[in-house]
């Protein structure tokens, strides 16, 4: 969701692999999988987060390895500098025009809860502020809160901060030991996959049949995710990938169909509300089957499988993806079928039209600009942009009047 392959590309990298358009692809499918889930069109179309994490630990990996291997070390404020000017001011932009939306034309009580949980999402903790209010995930997915979906950019924001830290630590131990910075894969493989056992782990003993919520958005149980992802990237899984896909590309074919088919049945059969063996190895074979499918399509960019998913409609719905999830679920509460007189597919299609819309002038206006041609955004300006951009932030949740609670009938409690 949060991870362009094409981001890179603004500052070159110590051994930065080429482009791979088959991943635009997927992540333009996850999206939409989430646009139709939250409309009520795919009950599994939620899982479209779970292969964003997936996707998101293989790419922040494989970058922060190759990092390694070149230089025997991560640059750690430059990785950090380079995801502020990723996420940030997209992330700004709509906190303050849907706060902005809210307060002019939300009922009360959605202006309360967006000031209350506006905070929250800025310091990259909606997940836990949410958790702490109780809000369950499943009750019509928080439709008193328009920045209810965050809680996913909470978790990636969050294993961004964590995850390179163990990495670079890792190649700092290694490196100064032996010199090469590459030997850092195999650690860091046999790292992800031990806290990807502990968190399917705390998955397993958190989930609650009556209500899923803490298993599904706490950082710590849904970690495996991107730490699988991390274990595709690391040396030990993806040098025996690449030799499948060199070696026996038949069965390379037929493996990267077979999870893809995996994933589309599990979309199809899912439902997070009512599907409890998702918390019992569901969700950990989803993100496997992720894992396996983004490791081989990154190895056969000319596969059948690559080709598909390189067509140009899921490559650009891909290019938008990180906005388009930003904007569609403020769209989808303020645009609601009792707001607009639509409903059924008619309803579908205009919050999905609006939504593309936002997303695509965020991209364009917004994103790519701070990302591959601002270079005041990188060293100290980018410093004082990201400092003047939160200090307004933080101005706005408190200058933004919230309404009055309603009254309470003393009469009504006896």
């Amino acid at each position: 969701m949060t991870t362009d392959p094409r981001a890179a590309s603004a500052r070159p990298l110590p051994g930065r692999r080429a482009h791979l358009p088959a991943l635009d692809g997927l992540r333009g499918a996850a999206v939409i999988g989430v646009l139709l889930f939250h409309t009520g069109r795919l009950d599994g179309g939620f899982l479209g987060v779970d292969l964003f994490f997936v996707l998101s630990g293989y790419l922040i990996t494989g970058l922060l390895l190759r990092e390694a291997a070149a230089t025997g070390r991560v640059d750690l404020p430059a990785f950090w500098g380079r995801r502020l000017r990723r996420l940030l001011p997209a992330l700004a932009l709509m906190l303050a025009c849907v706060t902005l939306a809210v307060r002019a034309v939300g009922p009360p009580g959605l202006v309360r809860s967006t000031l209350a949980d506006g905070p929250w999402v800025q310091a990259n903790l909606a997940n836990w502020h949410l958790l702490a209010s109780s809000a369950g995930y499943w009750d019509r997915f928080g439709a008193d809160r328009v920045f209810g979906h965050l809680w996913s950019i909470a978790v990636e924001e969050q294993f961004y901060l964590l995850w390179p830290l163990l990495v670079a630590l890792v190649a700092l131990a290694v490196g100064r030991g032996n010199g090469r910075g590459d030997a850092a894969g195999v650690p860091v493989a046999a790292l992800a996959a031990c806290l990807g056992a502990a968190s399917v782990l705390a998955m397993a003993l958190l989930a609650d049949p009556a209500d899923p919520t803490r298993a599904y958005t706490g950082t710590d149980t849904r970690a495996f995710s991107l730490l699988l992802g991390a274990l595709a990237a690391a040396p030990p899984v993806r040098d025996r990938l690449a030799r499948l896909v060199e070696r026996n590309p038949r069965a390379a074919a037929a493996a990267t169909a077979a999870s893809a088919a995996a994933i589309a049945a599990l979309w199809l059969l899912a439902d997070g509300s009512d599907s409890f063996w998702l918390y019992r190895g569901g969700l950990l074979a989803h993100a496997l089957a992720c894992a396996l499918l983004i490791g081989l399509l990154a190895h056969a960019p000319g596969g059948p499988m690559s080709r598909a998913l390189a067509c140009a409609p899921l490559r650009w719905t891909g290019g938008i993806s990180y906005s388009l999830y930003l904007w569609h679920w403020p769209v989808i509460v303020l645009l609601s079928p009792e707001a607009t007189g639509l409903s059924g597919w008619w309803w579908t299609a205009a919050v999905c039209a609006v939504s593309v819309a936002l997303a695509a002038l965020s991209t364009r206006l917004v994103e790519d600009p701070v990302r591959y041609r601002a270079r005041w955004a990188r060293g100290r300006g980018g410093a004082v942009a990201v400092a003047a951009v939160t200090v307004a932030l933080a101005a706005l949740w408190i200058a933004v009047p919230a309404p009055e609670p309603p009254a309470v009938d003393i009469t009504a409690l006896d």
